[in-house]
């Protein structure tokens, strides 16, 4: 259980710094050749999405986790293909496909937060507030597009900005409760085995 946690939590961690590199990069310099953007966020996409394959291959467990980690890499992954492959033909609808990216790390921080929840975690509701707003984001940028071709990659780099950093604060609390749910089972096994 301890391999496997660090595990998830280093694949998300790995995702989630792309993110925030690419939201900082776009956001630095949104004037880059809007070809170059498409095949960085084609890369982007694509290994994240190997990245949640990843996760599901190395870990079948029938989980919710494992099975959105599937469904995620698959969309990730195919998306990230068809950005790199046809770079040209997407750039009006680069929004909406990182929204729909967006929007589907929100709800996977939604179960992230039920997670948090479950095991009693005091501040689990920031964890659904991030996701929350994680999903708001991505459905204004599917909804809303903007005129500007600068401005859509400056507010698409600031929501990978934040996608990535919230990620990683929810996927920390995951890891520190689990650790402390484990830690808490050892001493009761400990205290068991004295009784006996």
């Amino acid at each position: 259980m301890g391999n496997l946690l660090k595990r998830l939590k280093t694949n998300i961690v790995i995702s989630a710094i792309l993110c925030v590199v690419l939201g900082i990069v776009l956001v630095v310099w949104p004037d880059l050749s809007m070809q170059i953007v498409c095949i960085a966020i084609g890369a982007v996409l694509l290994i994240g999405g190997g990245v949640r394959l990843a996760v599901y291959f190395t870990n079948k467990d029938g989980s919710m986790y494992a099975q959105m980690s599937l469904i995620t890499g698959i969309v990730l992954a195919v998306v990230g293909v068809w950005i790199l492959m046809k770079p040209d033909k997407v750039l009006a609808i680069i929004p909406i496909i990182v929204g729909i990216v967006i929007v589907l790390h929100g709800i996977n921080d939604l179960q992230q937060a039920v997670s948090l929840c479950k095991d009693k975690y005091d501040k689990w509701w920031v964890a659904l507030v991030l996701g929350l707003l994680t999903i708001g984001f991505g459905v204004l940028l599917i909804c809303r597009p903007f005129e500007a071709l600068d401005t859509v990659v400056m507010l698409i780099g600031l929501f990978l900005i934040y996608d990535g950093l919230s990620d990683i604060w929810i996927v920390s609390r995951i890891y520190r409760t689990a650790k402390a749910l484990k830690q808490e089972a050892e001493a009761l096994d400990v205290v068991a085995k004295e009784v006996k």
